[in-house]
């Protein structure tokens, strides 16, 4: 079980293109294109790329927490679901495992901590993480044998949209705080008494339907913060 609970939470195919854009990110900030948008966003191009690298390969380490009762497991299968493929791992259990994702979970809920912090958008931040994990519940769909699954650009078409109408100076943390922790509880936290009924093996808190709109919802962070944002941010005093 230790070694079957870590695993990538997409196929290898739609994986990929998920790392195609994290390199061609690299490629635009090594040629300083997106240099200015990270320092828009209070985030350095080093510490962006760790940010970046460090949500794609944390997206295959699950941290669990629980056993969840239900019952007999799925395992070993290919779920698809509005035109992803998501893995459902081979794991030995009786139960559902109840885990964290560290790519999907832990690092954007720390960062997304930071940049509220450090701008002090308490209140806005919590305006757009509502509005964003009630629409992404409403778009939430329990699928059998892998979890809970949402339309993958649903967190980043509202995010984009509701960022923007709360401040155009502070979208790109906006964007990130509100898409990353709006769609962790919309989908996740606000669906737990559905997952033990599902049948999955491991049922992962930003893993597998979550992680690819997460992941996507920080790109869009740095693309606004580069497009929008009229000057580079200052941080709270």
């Amino acid at each position: 079980m230790d070694s079957s609970i870590h695993y990538l939470p997409l196929t290898p195919g739609f994986f990929s293109i998920l790392v195609f854009l994290a390199l061609a990110l690299v490629i635009l900030i090594q040629l300083r294109i997106l240099r200015y948008a990270y320092m828009r966003l209070g985030v350095g191009p080093r510490a962006a790329l760790l940010l970046l690298f460090g949500s794609l390969i944390g997206s295959y380490f699950n941290l669990p927490i629980t056993v969840l009762p239900g019952p007999p497991v799925q395992s070993g299968q290919i779920v698809d679901y509005f035109g992803m493929r998501y893995v459902v791992p081979f794991v030995v259990s009786p139960s559902t495992i109840l885990a964290v994702n560290i790519g999907g979970a832990v690092i954007p809920t720390l960062m997304s901590a930071y940049l509220m912090l450090r701008y002090q958008l308490w209140l806005r931040a919590a305006i757009a993480v509502a509005i964003v994990a009630v629409i992404v519940h409403s778009a939430a769909t329990p699928v059998a044998g892998m979890g809970i699954a949402v339309p993958v650009f649903v967190p980043v078409m509202v995010t984009a949209i509701l960022a923007l109408m709360l401040s155009r100076q502070y979208a790109a943390p906006l964007a990130y705080v509100g898409g990353s922790m709006g769609t962790l509880i919309g989908a996740d936290i606000l669906n737990l008494d559905k997952i033990g009924s599902l049948g999955a093996p491991i049922a992962s808190i930003g893993g597998a339907g979550t992680f690819d709109g997460i992941f996507l919802t920080g790109i869009l962070a740095v693309l606004l913060a580069g497009l929008v944002s009229p000057s580079r941010l200052q941080p709270a005093s």
